[in-house]
């Protein structure tokens, strides 16, 4: 029996994606001020497997497609940290950085070519205060927190994509970050925070490789943080390490969680009630992703 991690043709998927996906993405309509700013959203990203789930695939480029076509991204993957804050490359055909093992040859060979940042990265410097001082990492690429899942969502790579590191762990200043970068979606940037609503990667059963089994720890999770984002309540978000069921086998590290603090402050106000736009499960992990206006 195979699961999601050991595609018979790996990113088969993908592929057959591809063909009906780009016509509409060529004609998707771009973003105009008219339109004012676009949401604040956090995904669940997937890693390589996501190109091999041709319904998670799909579930994303919808997403994109119900939204204006942004002039630029700005996303905060979990799988960069690094303090004091940082950008990424912005130079046209940022590389990519193959941040996982394990998995077949063709999933470190795929590209995606986007244009030059470098207006963006200049805006988001100056949007941060003298006590949060940018550095820019001029040959730090994208890692896959951030090109896995904007390949499904923008296949033509022809958007703009600047990358920000986490710099803390602390919620309350992520959105004080966040709330730096709420300007920015009135410009036509999208603001994402890249993470997975659980990710208890040293918990992975075969029940839940093979069989789709979704562990306690991960549904229970999951359904306080869709109760807690529906009633906008940002302090028991927060206190998620102590307060949410399902820890710590849910983020036995905080990195995959944080990124939604960044889009809770990003957000016209912080406390509105989430549209969870994507739901489910992938190899047991919730796939919660949501946007907030």
């Amino acid at each position: 029996m195979r699961s999601i991690l050991d595609p018979e043709i790996p990113g088969g998927a993908y592929d057959a994606f591809l063909p009906e996906a780009l016509p509409q993405a060529r004609t998707h309509r771009a973003w105009t001020p008219a339109d004012g700013p676009l949401p604040a959203i956090y995904l669940s990203h997937g890693a390589p497997p996501l190109f091999d789930d041709g319904l998670w695939i799909r579930q994303l480029f919808h997403w994109a497609q119900s939204l204006p076509k942004p002039k630029a991204i700005l996303i905060v993957s979990a799988h960069w940290e690094d303090a004091p804050l940082a950008l990424s490359a912005s130079a046209a055909h940022t590389p990519l950085v193959y941040d996982f093992s394990g998995f077949h040859p063709r999933y470190y060979q795929m590209r995606y070519d986007t244009p030059d940042a470098t207006a963006l990265a200049h805006r988001v410097a100056a949007a941060m205060p003298d006590s949060e001082p940018v550095h820019q990492h001029t040959a730090r690429g994208l890692d896959h927190g951030a090109w896995v899942p904007l390949m499904a969502m923008y296949p033509l790579g022809d958007i703009p994509i600047l990358q920000m590191s986490i710099p803390t762990h602390d919620p309350g200043r992520l959105m004080d970050i966040g709330r730096r970068l709420t300007p920015l979606r009135e410009e036509g940037v999208l603001v994402i925070g890249s993470g997975f609503m659980t990710h208890g990667l040293p918990f992975v059963t075969p029940e839940m490789l093979y069989r789709g089994a979704v562990p306690g720890w991960s549904s229970e999770f999951d359904a306080w943080a869709a109760d807690a984002l529906a009633r906008g309540d940002i302090g028991e978000l927060s206190a998620y390490a102590t307060r949410a069921p399902g820890m710590p086998y849910a983020h036995p590290t905080p990195d995959h969680f944080l990124p939604i603090f960044i889009t809770l402050g990003s957000a016209d106000t912080p406390e509105q009630p989430a549209r969870t736009t994507i739901d489910g499960f992938m190899i047991g992990f919730a796939k919660r992703s949501f946007a907030l206006g």
